[in-house]
């Protein structure tokens, strides 16, 4: 037994704390590996703090700013933004600047820059994406940046770690998000309170790093600081392909006799596809539950639902088939390498040439920005993270969640359906 068993969380603050071991309570101040910003919470909010205060970035190597919530510019103050976003980054020697690149939770990690061990803050609520990799990583307002950038240090309370291990094979049709709707059904919008979520289990372990992205995304969805998955084969092999190497992946992971909080264990081979109506992710139900309700537009986009797998889920129901007539299909790829490698691969034309409406990289309508928004009273279902209220357009619009399967299969039928009926159903 270890003198001193740690969590993978503990473990991943005490490094960053410059200390050999941390316990959950305790509030520490921790160095910072890597601060990302977007164009929507980042220069525009920071810098006129850091002005006033007349302190500049503390380290510009470690500053990571990714244009993605403006992008393209559709009017003159989105336009305005994107440009104090080039000259801030301009001024201040930022080398890390992804400029119309993709969503930033998706970009990032494509260009190697999250690695097994590091303490990352990012200027936003779903940057616990990180934690897929390894990282500690976790979302601040505007003030806290100011500070990290100023300073290259956060203070933090050590979390506690709720494990959700899901164990099984999932079937047919049935991913990460499905888990994750699940999960907002069953634990709640603030099941997380705040502490380090770590995905364990079998299921875990055969995603590859995309569904793992997912689930740490949609840790902010359960109120968690931290999502987590302990690195493994698969973590070192996507980041050698995005040409960094992962190092010791065997050093981050919890130890056997860490204290847990508690544990939430399914069975994923029990797990149906889920739609969460709206207007909350918790509103989770089996997609059997819902019945014909139709649909206006069908949304695959943004950080949780339009990577290169995610594209690859709706390519598998509409390769062969039709976009129903009544209906709008909306993709907006997560990032220009995932749109090239659809393109390589032959996923962009099966959407296009069932009627999909290809949008640019970005944000867009996942957060009401840019194209793809909706009207009053339409139905909307989408791959997104959230169905807040207005989120996506007008107050009175509804959108309901879903996967990147299930929301292709509407689109095929106009309604939502079960997807699985339509993997296994012939193409006419």
């Amino acid at each position: 037994m270890l003198a001193h068993p740690q969590t993978l969380a503990e473990k991943l603050v005490a490094r960053a704390a410059g200390r050999s071991f941390v316990r959950a309570g305790e509030i520490v101040t921790a160095r910072v590996d890597l601060a990302m910003m977007h164009d929507s919470g980042g220069p525009r909010r920071v810098a006129p703090i850091l002005e006033r205060l007349g302190i500049g970035v503390w380290d510009p190597a470690r500053v990571i700013v990714v244009t993605d919530h403006f992008t393209p510019a559709g009017d003159s103050e989105s336009a305005r933004i994107l440009d104090l976003t080039r000259r801030w980054v301009a001024a201040n020697d930022i080398g890390h600047f992804y400029d119309m690149r993709g969503i930033s939770h998706v970009v990032v990690p494509e260009h190697g820059h999250l690695t097994p061990g590091l303490f990352v803050v990012g200027g936003d609520s779903h940057s616990p994406t990180g934690g897929a990799f390894g990282c500690f990583m976790f979302g601040v307002g505007a003030t806290e940046m100011a500070g990290v950038l100023a300073t290259g240090e956060i203070w933090l309370r050590v979390p506690e770690t709720i494990v959700v291990a899901f164990e099984g094979r999932l079937g047919a049709g049935v991913v990460a998000k499905d888990m994750m709707l699940a999960l907002c059904a069953r634990l709640g919008m603030d099941g997380g309170d705040y502490q380090a979520i770590e995905y364990r289990g079998a299921a875990i372990e055969a995603f590859g790093m995309e569904e793992r992205m997912t689930l740490c995304n949609m840790a902010a969805e359960l109120g968690a600081q931290v999502g987590l998955i302990a690195p493994d084969a698969a973590t070192t092999d996507y980041l050698r392909r995005a040409g960094t190497d992962a190092g010791d992946v065997a050093t981050w992971r919890s130890d056997s006799d860490a204290t847990i909080r508690t544990t939430h264990a399914f069975d994923a081979a029990a797990l149906a596809p889920q739609v969460a109506a709206p207007h909350s992710p918790a509103n989770a139900a089996p997609v059997t539950a819902y019945g014909p309700t139709a649909i206006d537009q069908c949304y695959i986009g943004a950080c949780t639902g339009a990577k290169l797998a995610d594209l690859h889920m709706a390519a598998a129901i509409l390769r062969g088939r039709k976009v129903a007539k009544q209906v709008r299909l909306m993709v907006a790829p997560a990032s220009l390498e995932a749109l090239n490698r659809a393109t390589a691969d032959g996923t962009l034309a099966a959407l296009t040439e069932a009627g999909a409406i290809l949008l640019p990289s970005g944000c867009n309508a996942c957060g009401g920005y840019g194209i793809g928004v909706l009207a009053e009273g339409e139905v909307c279902i989408a791959s997104t993270a959230r169905n807040f209220k207005g989120r996506m357009g007008a107050a009175s619009a509804e959108v309901y969640l879903a996967s990147p399967y299930t929301v292709a299969a509407a689109a095929v039928a106009g309604r939502i359906v079960d997807p699985r009926d339509l993997l296994t159903a012939p193409i006419a």
